[in-house]
C-alpha cells in the first residue's frame, strides 16, 4: 500500500530480511514496515510510531514459561509509546483486551464483531473508521476469508492514520495476491485443489483457513510440539465436516488419538501424508496443508515444509 504511493519504504524483520541488511538503504525520510516476534520484541526499549497487534494465541510455551508471559513480551511493541504514537489491536482477542491497559498512545480497537465500543469495525457489510465507512466487505479481493478482512482493516486503519489517498489503499488492497505458504493456491491435479498454508503453526491459524476455504475435504497437520493446548481444536476437528485429517508427527500423533477414528489416518512423513491425500481426497473438493504446529525438528522452517509439499503435490522432483 505504501509503495503503490511512492512512499519511500521497506518491509523488513521476522518477515526474513533482517533490519541490518538494508541499513546503508534507510534514511530518516523511510518508512519501515517491520514484523517483529516475541523473541526480538522480548527485550526491546523502544517501541514503534505506529504498532499493529492482530491477535495474540498460544505460542512458543517451549521458550515461555506462560501464555501471559509470552504475550507480555509481545505487548513491548506498544509498551514504551509515547503520546505521539498509535496503537491498533484486535479488540475481539481477550487477552489482548486484558493486556492493553491505559497505553499513552492513541489506541484504535479493532473489531469484526463490533460487539464492544471500536474505533474500526465491520457494520452491515461496511469497514468503519471512527464512524465513516471507508470500504465495503463487498470489493473485490484475492484475500478470502475473515481472517483477511480483519487484517484489511488494520491497514486500512493505518491508511487513515497517514492520510493516505483511500481510493489508491483499496486499490493496492483488491490487487493484492497472497503470499507464499500464506493460504497459497499450489494447484488442481487430478481434479483435488491443494492449499499450501505451512505458515499456520497454531490452531488458531489452522481454523480460519478452514473456514476461509469452506471445502476442505482433507487436512494435513502436526509438527513440533511445544506444550500448546490442543483441546479447542480438536473440538472443531471431530465437529468439522472435513472427511481425512493426516496426522504426521509430533502433535499430529497426539491429536489422532481424541480424533473421529473414521478421521484420523495416522503417517510418518510429509510424503506419506501426501500420498494418502492424494488416495482419499473427494473430487473438486480440497487439501490442504496446514500444521497447526511450528516445523522445527522435522524441518528448516515452515518455508522448507510448504516447497516440500508443493513438490510433492506437484510430482516435480523425487523426495
Amino acid at each position: 500500500m505504501l509503495s503503490d504511493q511512492n512512499i519511500n519504504c521497506k518491509l523488513l524483520g521476522n518477515i526474513g530480511v533482517p533490519v541490518f541488511d538494508c541499513i546503508e538503504q534507510i534514511d530518516p525520510n523511510t518508512l519501515i514496515v517491520l514484523e517483529m516476534s516475541s523473541h526480538q520484541l522480548e527485550y526491546m526499549k523502544n517501541s514503534p510510531n505506529i504498532a499493529i497487534l492482530l491477535n495474540i494465541y498460544e505460542e512458543h510455551l517451549d521458550h515461555y514459561n506462560s501464555f501471559l508471559e509470552y504475550a507480555k513480551a509481545k505487548c513491548n511493541i506498544f509498551k514504551h509509546q509515547t503520546q505521539k504514537d498509535f496503537l491498533l489491536y484486535n479488540s475481539d482477542n481477550e487477552m489482548l483486551k486484558k493486556l492493553v491497559n491505559n497505553p499513552k498512545s492513541k489506541i484504535y480497537r479493532v473489531s469484526l464483531k463490533n460487539e464492544e465500543p471500536c474505533d474500526i469495525y465491520l457494520k452491515n457489510n461496511e469497514i468503519f473508521f471512527e464512524n465513516k465507512p471507508i470500504y465495503s466487505k463487498n470489493e473485490p479481493r484475492n484475500l478470502i476469508g475473515d481472517y483477511n478482512l480483519n487484517n484489511i482493516m488494520f491497514v486500512l486503519g493505518v491508511s487513515q492514520i497517514l492520510d493516505l489517498d483511500i481510493n489508491k489503499s483499496k486499490k493496492s488492497i483488491g490487487e493484492f495476491n497472497t503470499l507464499s505458504h500464506r493460504l497459497e493456491f499450489v494447484g488442481k491435479f487430478d481434479d483435488v485443489l491443494y492449499y499450501d498454508n505451512s505458515i499456520a503453526t497454531v490452531p488458531m491459524a489452522t481454523i480460519e483457513a478452514v473456514k476461509a476455504l469452506e471445502k476442505v475435504d482433507t487436512l494435513i497437520i502436526g509438527g513440533m510440539d511445544r506444550g500448546i493446548d490442543y483441546s479447542e481444536f480438536i473440538a472443531f476437528l471431530n465437529e468439522s465436516e472435513i472427511r481425512n485429517i493426516i496426522c504426521m508427527p509430533k502433535t499430529g500423533h497426539d491429536i489422532a488419538k481424541y480424533l473421529k477414528k473414521e478421521k484420523a489416518y495416522i503417517v510418518e512423513t510429509l510424503e506419506d501424508a501426501v500420498n494418502t491425500a492424494k488416495k482419499v481426497t473427494q473430487k473438486n473438493k480440497i487439501c490442504l496443508l496446514s500444521p497447526a504446529a511450528a516445523s522445527y525438528g522435522y524441518f528448516k522452517n515452515f518455508e522448507e515444509k510448504g516447497d516440500k509439499f508443493k513438490q510433492l503435490v506437484t510430482n516435480s522432483v523425487t523426495i
